[in-house]
């Protein structure tokens, strides 16, 4: 999409629970949920171990799990002009007068229901709209992994609703948003505005410090082939590791969008290689919401059935790079300065991303690869080519001296130069006529002017100082990222490199 105006992380509150408060509220919603029960995965080769697990398995409704769960309140819009009053469980500090103050199944924004699921509730009171954002800040911190939720939507037909499931930058109270970047994986509201993707599809995106509140374009956009996200549960997730993410529904050996830290603008950070908490709201209005009303759900219920982060069981098999062709180049040559090869992805192993350095002066390399969904990524399943490409700055070009003024009238001014001392010499002494000097200094004058225009000698002058890329013999190293890369994303700890020759001509 391409409008997005001032971020829903503007005015973000870093509440703390009153915990012992919430638990007389429900003493059996106070443990966290562990992942017990909950099975491994596989796509392709590789097993996700289940980490950490909300289940929302309470025996009884009740308020949320508030060792888990923290909640933004109040009604400040923000950042998207948004229309509702967002409440907590009843008790906890700061909650506005519009919310309950005691638990009840018809009146909470959140709350577990007791059959296994998670109610977040956008509720219109008398023409005002209260709804809740749940979170894990200060509570719990990701980094990497498969985090999915399962969830069921909202009937977002007509304007009024923005349901989500996103995460933010834990530094952001250090680190202002966006530049503390900002990943959603679930964002679906009508399409009735900006073509949202309504009860047909998702849309997925990362907000980073250049791409601000828009996003990176373009965004990813899922569209359901039968089904829709209001009458069904669908898992919503993402596979996240060093400079990648991987956005999926349902499938997560299928995803549908894929970015990258080589997809951002020169001088733009990727933020994605730190933590990041979790985040889940019903936002009524707003810049992507629309105008709520009489055809708004009332209530509007967004159902969880959980919330899970896995991670790889062991380290996947790093791509073979084998031995890439050389490049040779002339410096600035546009052509004739890429090397293309054919990595060897272990079956299963799924998507692995790419970048590239040079140590060659004033020069850059780029990757491109011909993968349907990221042109930096390569599909284990597909046999796809990396192309490197160098770009060098051309050289200044020798200019013949017969074209180049400068020799020949340096040398007239310097015989200039001893013409006027002997003239001086000459008025000194009253010699007349003139002496030889003048006609020595007229032949040398002729010579210096006969050299300078280069006799048809064709010889050249020594180049300018270099402003390009400086001949000779360098090296592109090619990294690999497989998604079980949980580094730091710098070149030091990539899965897999490569080093390929480079000469400059």
């Amino acid at each position: 999409m391409t409008i997005r105006l001032s971020r829903r992380c503007f005015s973000r509150g870093s509440l703390v629970l009153a915990i012992a408060v919430m638990c007389l509220a429900g003493a059996s919603n106070c443990n966290a949920q562990s992942c017990a029960g909950v099975s491994a995965t596989t796509t392709g080769s590789v097993t996700w171990s289940p980490q950490w697990c909300q289940e929302f398995n309470a025996a009884s409704p009740g308020p949320p799990d508030t060792t888990v769960w923290s909640f933004d309140l109040g009604n400040s819009g923000f950042g998207n002009n948004e229309v509702e009053t967002y409440c907590g469980p009843p008790g906890i500090h700061g909650n506005p007068s519009q919310c309950p103050g005691a638990f009840s199944a018809s009146t909470s924004n959140a709350y577990v229901d007791g059959q296994g699921h998670l109610l977040i509730r956008a509720l219109n009171n008398g023409g005002s709209w209260t709804s809740a954002r749940m979170k894990t800040q200060g509570l719990e911190n990701f980094q990497y992994g498969r985090i999915e939720a399962s969830i069921q939507l909202p009937d977002t037909t007509n304007q009024g609703l923005w349901p989500a499931f996103w995460t933010l930058g834990s530094n952001i109270d250090t680190t202002p948003w966006p530049r503390c970047g900002e990943s959603d994986i679930l964002e679906v509201w009508s399409a009735a505005v900006f073509g949202g993707p309504g009860p047909n599809g998702n849309r997925s995106t990362i907000h980073t410090a250049s791409t601000d509140g828009n996003g990176l374009q373009p965004n990813g956009n899922f569209s359901f082939a039968n089904g829709a996200n209001d009458t069904a549960f669908h898992a919503y997730g993402m596979i996240w590791s060093a400079n990648m993410i991987q956005y999926y529904v349902d499938n997560p050996a299928n995803p549908y969008y894929i970015t990258t830290a080589s997809d951002l603008s020169s001088g733009d950070m990727w933020p994605f290689n730190l933590q990041f908490f979790l985040i889940m709201n019903l936002a009524v209005g707003g810049t992507l919401g629309g105008t709520p009303s009489a055809s708004t759900p009332n209530p509007a219920t967004m159902m969880v059935d959980y919330v899970r982060q896995y991670q790889p069981s062991g380290t996947i098999a790093a791509p073979v790079l084998g031995n890439p062709p050389a490049i040779t180049v002339k410096a600035g040559a546009a052509t004739g300065n890429s090397s293309v090869f054919t990595p060897g992805l272990p079956s299963g192993t799924s998507y692995v991303y790419f970048s590239c350095s040079t140590n060659a002066p004033k020069a850059s390399c780029s990757i491109a690869t011909n993968d349907s969904l990221n042109s930096h990524v390569v599909n284990s399943s597909a046999s796809e080519a990396v192309t490197v490409t160098i770009a060098t700055a051309t050289n200044a070009v020798a200019v013949p001296y017969g074209t180049d003024p400068r020799p020949w009238l340096a040398g007239l001014i310097v015989a200039a130069f001893i013409a006027f001392l002997i003239f001086a010499l000459d008025l000194r002494r009253r010699t007349s006529p003139p002496s030889k000097g003048w006609a020595m200094t007229a032949v040398l004058i002729s010579a210096i002017a006969i050299a300078g225009c280069g006799g048809g000698s064709g010889s050249l002058t020594t180049p300018p100082s270099n402003s390009g890329t400086t001949p000779g013999n360098y090296t592109v190293t090619v990294y690999a990222f497989t998604e079980s890369n949980t580094s730091d994303g710098t070149n030091a700890h990539a899965d897999a490199s490569v080093t390929i020759p480079l000469t400059v001509n």
